[in-house]
């Protein structure tokens, strides 16, 4: 495992963290991966505002300061875990993305080391991209989904970090 991973702590997302990530704004064109207000999210019970959801899928990632870093889910599929994840915006686009997706990744894989873990990302964001290969996954297939915003061509990853030197 490499050190920078410990540079991360993966821990149970509580009802404080999730407030703060509702609160996180990104820069255009960033800004779609917003959240809604944390009161809303808790009255609707959507994603992290439900208390079940938010302790069976989300986790909360630290730095080395104790700051919350970003978040993560785990979502269960059969024999795939897929990732969704998230970067606090002031920490986006400086270099630590690869780290930040190898140590969500690793700890999706500790979970379920039998499962096949993968991501969807939008195609234009090739910051993600960029970091996601990095951090030892592969492209293996795209195509379009609903989003709130009608459909969008989306990437698959799958995690492979034993080809990562070969990506890279």
């Amino acid at each position: 495992m490499p050190a920078s991973i410990s540079n991360y702590r993966i821990v149970p997302m509580d009802e404080h963290q999730a407030a703060e990530i509702c609160e996180w704004r990104y820069d255009p064109p960033y800004n779609i991966y917003g959240w809604l207000p944390w009161e809303q999210m808790k009255a609707l019970e959507v994603e992290f505002g439900s208390p079940t959801l938010r302790q069976e899928q989300y986790v909360a990632v630290m730095d080395e300061e104790n700051e919350l870093t970003g978040f993560a889910q785990y979502f269960p599929m059969v024999g795939v875990t897929r990732l969704g994840l998230g970067m606090h915006p002031e920490r986006c686009g400086h270099g630590t993305g690869s780290d930040f997706v190898r140590a969500i990744a690793e700890e999706a894989r500790r979970r379920h080391p039998q499962n096949e873990i993968d991501l969807e990302v939008l195609t234009w964001n090739q910051r993600a991209i960029r970091a996601y290969k990095a951090a030892g996954f592969e492209l293996t297939d795209t195509y379009e989904r609903q989003t709130p915003d009608g459909r969008k061509p989306f990437h698959c990853m799958v995690y492979r970090p034993e080809q990562q030197n070969r990506v890279l």
